[in-house]
């Protein structure tokens, strides 16, 4: 099996039916910030990328926190005609999750409550095989999306 040389992680995307909400969401509670143009596209090439019919988004890049200014980014985008939201799991498959290293668990899971997020279970602390510990606890974004908060007790994974 070949590598792809030269490949690098861009982008991870999320679709939500108000992208500014779920934005001003990850701004206020992570910190990450606006990476313009904002995006309004409704095109040929759009339809034949996405496989729909007309379709139109809007929304724009979110730089990650943590990874200066090239960092990756996180691609939020409204579409105007969007499919049912299904609730969310831990245990479905396909992308699970989110994850922000943060340095108090608790606290971060309280401002995603306090932002419109919610709960997903309990603030748990593991032992991991070579002794390291993190704690963690999943919670959820304005659009019931997961996200994992983690501090590990030597700073990073």
């Amino acid at each position: 099996m070949a590598v792809i040389e030269g490949a690098r992680f861009g982008h991870v995307n999320v679709t939500s039916d108000d992208w500014r909400r779920l934005a001003d969401f990850y701004s206020t509670v992570f910190g990450c910030l606006l990476v313009p143009p904002e995006r309004d596209i409704r095109s040929a090439d759009l339809d034949s990328a996405t496989g729909l019919h007309d379709a139109h988004l809007t929304g724009a890049h979110l730089r990650l926190p943590g990874h200066g200014v090239s960092g990756p980014t996180i691609e939020i985008f409204s579409y105007e005609a969007l499919e049912p939201h299904v609730p969310p799991s831990v245990a479905r498959p396909g992308w699970g999750h989110i994850a922000f290293q943060v340095p108090d668990v608790a606290a971060a899971a309280d401002a995603v409550v306090a932002n419109g997020g919610g709960r997903v279970g309990e603030i748990v602390t593991t032992q991991t095989s070579d002794g390291r510990s993190v704690t963690w606890c999943y919670a959820t974004d304005p659009d019931r999306n997961i996200v994992e908060l983690q501090a590990w007790s030597n700073g990073t994974r």
